[in-house]
């Protein structure tokens, strides 16, 4: 038994993957962006904190019914098909390995507080995130658990000064920080919806664990399990830790922070502080990326081993690892980083994170109907179950994700777009090697 499971994750290392990936450095730079709506942005994270719940019992269910690599692609093409496995797989490998870029960016800039050169110094700064990527990847072909391990190390270090300003920060809160309560200037739901869709960049992340289904010990139990107590440990972190900050912080000067946890933190325990929740970014940042490069290279290898993205994706590493796609997909991410050198922070940032969560949005909607078209094609295994529940969650999460689409807006829909229909050349052309007219067909009645 003890050589089926030793290269494997458990239980509490795929909840840190999945705590992991959602809380990157991104929660630590979201109380400032909340700042000028006040305290009704609580409300606003209520709302994704259902919606993310919602879809993560969606996740967790389909990971017992396609107990498969691939997530959200596996998901898709077990409920739609091939087509639709293509542009969920392609969708979310190119939204992976595009956020994985700004995320060396971010861990680069959270360096420069121990290493000054790195804010002034555009190519040193490129190099060191280059570096940060391959370093991670190196660590990813080993193995799984070795990727892992480095999650646990790093999810537990990212989460103490989270911890530290979310509970201990209501000692030393100002009630009238929070007024007024909605300073953002419009009506109620408009303020709540803006302030959503900031958040949700946040929740990116919860179907993680699916990804690696078939390197999970027990990936039946061990999936759900693992998604729906990451999603609501993450989202109480980040629910108490933004109440804190803007109890502490005023609002004008929150709304102007670069760093809002950090001055929180300066606030009630002094000048140190700061360095020490820079350090705690900083390592949220390197494990996201362990964690997020770990999922880059499982997604396309699962569609290439399906004959649905190129065959060279599907090559395996002695030690298992899909070793050609983790590095492919890290040359694919340097090159990005090289080009976009001479761009600020949060010039590569700010279009990535909402690029990014749109091209995961798209999964979710997918995958929350896949589940109700599983149930729908194969009822003689389904019947007499209840299922009534399991399709009112799938619905309200579908309705949730294309409530989230609507709210990113139409130039990043525009590009989203784009950005998937590019894509078609190689699903035609892989299929035309493969000499299948059934898969170039699989969208409609021909064949």
């Amino acid at each position: 038994m003890a050589s089926k499971t030793s290269g494997k994750m458990g239980m509490w290392m795929a909840t840190a993957l999945v705590v992991g990936n959602m809380i990157g450095s991104g929660v630590f730079l979201l109380p400032a962006s909340l700042g000028s709506f006040g305290g009704i942005s609580l409300f606003g994270w209520g709302f994704t904190c259902a919606g993310a719940v919602l879809l993560a019992l969606v996740f967790a269910r389909l990971s017992r019914l396609v107990p498969r690599a691939g997530g959200p692609y596996a998901f898709s093409r077990e409920g739609f098909g091939d087509f639709a496995g293509f542009l969920v797989g392609w969708g979310y490998w190119i939204s992976i390995w595009v956020a994985n870029a700004a995320l060396a960016v971010a861990f680069t800039s959270y360096l420069s507080w121990f290493w000054p050169a790195l804010a002034s110094d555009r190519l040193l700064a490129s190099s060191v995130g280059i570096g940060a990527i391959w370093l991670l990847t190196w660590v990813n072909v080993r193995g799984v658990r070795t990727a892992g391990s480095v999650q646990v190390v790093t999810t537990i270090l990212k989460l103490i000064p989270l911890v530290a300003v979310g509970t201990l920060g209501f000692l030393y809160l100002e009630p009238g920080n929070f007024r007024p309560f909605n300073a953002s200037g419009q009506g109620t739901f408009p303020a709540i919806t803006a302030a959503a869709t900031l958040t949700l960049w946040a929740f990116l992340g919860f179907e993680s664990a699916t990804v690696p289904a078939e390197e999970v010990v027990d990936p039946e139990r061990t999936i759900p399990r693992a998604t729906v107590l990451g999603t609501v440990f993450a989202a109480v972190i980040y629910v108490l830790g933004t109440a804190a900050v803007m109890g502490v912080v005023p609002p004008a000067e929150l709304a102007g922070s670069n760093a809002p946890f950090a001055d929180a933190a300066s606030r009630m325990w002094g000048g140190w502080a700061a360095r020490f929740v820079a350090a705690g970014a900083m390592i949220a940042a390197f494990g996201a990326l362990n964690g997020w490069i770990l999922l880059q290279g499982r997604i396309p290898w699962a569609a290439a081993r399906d004959g649905i993205f190129p065959a060279a994706l599907a090559r395996r590493s002695k030690r298992g690892t899909p070793a050609f796609a983790l590095v492919f997909s890290s040359i694919l991410v340097t090159c990005l980083m090289l080009m976009n050198s001479s761009e600020t922070l949060v010039d590569q940032f700010t279009f990535v994170i909402l690029l990014a969560t749109l091209t995961a949005l798209l999964p979710y909607a997918i995958c929350a109907l896949a589940e109700i078209m599983i149930y729908a094609r194969d009822r003689e295994r389904f019947e007499g179950r209840r299922l009534t529940g399991a399709m009112v969650t799938a619905m309200l999460g579908f309705a949730y994700s294309l409530w989230a689409i609507a709210g990113a807006g139409q130039e990043i829909v525009y590009w989203g777009l784009i950005l998937l229909l590019a894509g078609l050349p190689m699903y035609v052309w892989v299929a035309w090697r493969r000499g299948s007219k059934a898969e170039i067909s699989s969208g409609g009645p021909a064949g």
